[in-house]
């Protein structure tokens, strides 16, 4: 079934600003009006209504009183509570992932970084954004690090928390500014501690992969900050 013209156009304007947002092009607290975006896009006021709405539950943009919508903004409070959350929770499921994971869990760590260091880091069409390909390896790779743990409440809460900070993630490589990073050789050094089943090693490396986003991006917040644990 194909589909009508008005959810094709929502789809292209939710797509569009979706990109804009991840980039930095739409910056943390841009106010989104209707009428700039329709004019902007090339869409009518009503698509770009919905693609908002669809932002909103993605969590991309917020509705404010008397303000409308407007790109998430970037708290340095927001980003210090859950850098904090995921360095205490995900570096505690990923020790004991490590003390409870077999030989499989270890060939399913293997495998999903063998996928992550092929995949390109940027999009090549657009510099500025992640390149889909690496997100999608990347989750699963951080997946595949805590799945071993046999607690499967705290390994939905670890991987809730990486997802709510998937925007900060994106953000970290468009509006950060750090070309000397390697993240490449964090990732390998996490898989070398997994494999070595030195889970003191791999909780610390966890921790700092957790907080380097956050150091990288808090010059970019406007309030002042509550410091992050790690």
């Amino acid at each position: 079934m194909t589909k009508s013209g008005g959810a094709t156009r929502t789809d292209g304007i939710h797509q569009a600003l979706r990109g804009d947002i991840l980039a930095g092009r739409l910056a943390p607290g841009d106010r989104l009006k209707f009428p700039d975006l329709a004019d902007r896009y090339k869409v009518s006021v009503g698509a770009t209504r919905e693609a908002l709405t669809r932002l909103v539950a993605e969590g991309l943009v917020v509705a404010r009183p008397h303000q409308g919508y407007l790109v998430r903004p970037l708290s340095h409070q927001d980003l210090a509570e859950l850098t904090q959350a995921r360095a205490e929770i995900e570096s505690l499921v990923l020790r004991l992932s490590v003390a409870d994971g077999d030989v499989r869990w270890e060939s399913d760590v293997v495998a999903a970084h063998h996928i992550l260091e092929r995949a390109p880091y940027r999009d090549p069409a657009d510099p500025d954004h992640l390149a889909d390909e690496w997100s999608r390896a990347h989750a699963a790779f951080h997946q595949a690090l805590l799945a071993g743990c046999g607690n499967r409440r705290l390994v939905d809460t670890a991987l809730s928390l990486r997802q709510e900070a998937e925007l900060y993630r994106q953000w970290s490589v468009s509006l950060g500014n750090e070309p000397g990073r390697d993240v490449a050789a964090e990732h390998r050094a996490l898989v070398d501690a997994v494999l070595a089943r030195d889970a003191n090693h791999a909780q610390e490396l966890l921790r700092d992969h957790i907080t380097h986003t956050t150091r990288l991006l808090i010059s970019c917040a406007p309030d002042q900050p509550n410091q992050p644990a790690g």
